[in-house]
């Protein structure tokens, strides 16, 4: 969430940013004249309370003194009734005008730092570097992932789609194993590098997903219970970051540092017609999420050491990457700064992505309400929150299918997971 302050007396500094998203698309007007209104609205409450508590003692004063009769103590008195009158009117018209801020500001996306590029679109993201081209499998009869995993009978879609609909897929025999080792691969690295693990609930409430900015904008993109006030959680960003929400943590406790496993739902509403067909775009996947809170002088630096945390994992896969980072107008919601890490599928003959490391500032912090205290200081500020994936585990097992891929249908798996899965080379069960 935007802070109301800066907005007031930085409006054009706060318009010249939201419009490096996109010219036209975020008008801060509205928010400044519903703030003028209920400021003026203050005032007027103050100076009524503010000669309501001076009746009350001049009241008491000559009922002291005198006759509670006296003319003078009633007039004053007629008018501390009137002044209760007004404040009972104005009191809820300032509530009211405080909350059409409030749904506002949650409709507002995080302001980029000044070193995100400017762009329109994803066209105009910024290439950082590329690492592994020597990885780069050189068989040009590579298979999509899909009709690999099929023929080593290690996937299934069709069924799938018998169980629940399109865009879900079972994993069977050695590619379930393949799955859960590369999920347990991702851990161990993560809690090595110092992260560490939390198991969180995979149905959340509404309050959370709005504390991480999916709610309200993104409802459309999650599955919702009905008859419940939880929904499927779509990353595991949003369990994780709301388990200190509405906490101040002590500043000596900074920063902290959490990885966790989840399965992530999504109705991927935005992307009919796209990747039809395999892992890349599935309702259901899994994935592993690297979540920090830092203190604000840190978080830059922390950005970076989060995406090398989440690059390692590639790495010591030996799986061809870039890294990009992500322009004004193609910039997630509520991150200020983002990296993309983009995995080589030779089928495709390009990049996709397979993880976003995201630096959100104290965008979430404010819409969650999670602070930090230093000892010996007064008062309390927002912590910055940050998170990636390390890594997109379908994704991941999807570039080491079409990686990792022999000529001769089988398919090598990568020497670091090897220990984790028990097997070297995966083959059709029939061979």
């Amino acid at each position: 969430m935007l802070d109301l302050k800066q907005i007031r007396e930085n409006p054009q500094s706060v318009q010249e940013r939201l419009n490096r998203r996109g010219v036209g698309e975020y008008d801060i007007e509205p928010i400044l004249e519903l703030d003028r209104c209920q400021r003026e609205l203050e005032t007027r409450r103050s100076h009524l309370q503010a000669r309501g508590n001076e009746i009350g003692k001049l009241v008491g004063q000559k009922m002291k003194s005198g006759s509670v009769e006296e003319p003078e103590i009633i007039t004053l008195k007629d008018e501390g009734n009137l002044i209760k009158a007004q404040l009972s009117e104005l009191e809820p018209q300032e509530k009211d005008l405080k909350a059409q801020i409030e749904v506002l500001l949650l409709t507002f996306p995080n302001l980029p730092l000044d070193s995100t590029p400017i762009g329109e679109n994803e066209e105009q993201n910024v290439e950082v570097c590329r690492w592994g081209d020597e990885y780069i499998p050189e068989n040009p009869n590579i298979l999509p992932h899909w009709e690999i995993g099929e023929k080593l009978g290690i996937l299934n879609f069709e069924r799938s789609t018998k169980v629940a609909q399109s865009r879900f897929v079972t994993l069977i025999g050695a590619g379930a194993a393949l799955e859960r080792a590369l999920i347990q691969f991702m851990l161990s690295r993560q809690i090595q590098a110092g992260y560490l693990e939390v198991s969180p609930p995979f149905l959340i409430n509404s309050q959370s997903l709005t504390a991480t900015g999916q709610l309200p904008k993104f409802a459309e993109e999650s599955f919702k219970c009905d008859r419940d006030d939880l929904w499927l959680t779509p990353t595991a960003e949003v369990p994780v970051t709301n388990l200190y929400r509405d906490e101040i943590i002590p500043a000596e406790q900074l920063p902290i540092y959490h990885c966790a496993y989840t399965p992530c739902f999504r109705r991927e509403a935005g992307s009919y017609g796209r990747d039809t067909r395999g892992l890349i775009r599935l309702h259901q996947f899994n994935k592993i999420e690297l979540v920090k809170f830092v203190h604000p002088t840190t978080s830059s630096q922390e950005h970076e050491s989060l995406r090398q945390d989440a690059e390692a994992i590639l790495q010591a896969l030996k799986l061809p990457y870039r890294v990009v980072e992500l322009c004004t107008g193609d910039l997630g919601f509520g991150a200020c700064k983002c990296y993309d890490l983009e995995v080589w599928l030779p089928s495709a003959g390009k990049y996709r992505e397979i993880s976003s490391c995201s630096n959100f500032g104290d965008f979430q912090a404010r819409r969650g309400s999670i602070r930090f205290k230093e000892a010996g200081k007064k008062g309390t500020q927002f912590i910055h929150t940050l998170n990636g994936s390390g890594l997109a585990v379908g994704r991941t097992m999807a570039a080491i299918l079409e990686n990792y891929q022999q000529p001769d249908g089988t398919v090598r798996i990568p020497d670091a997971l090897q220990p984790y899965l028990g097997r070297e080379v995966l083959v059709h069960p029939g061979s």
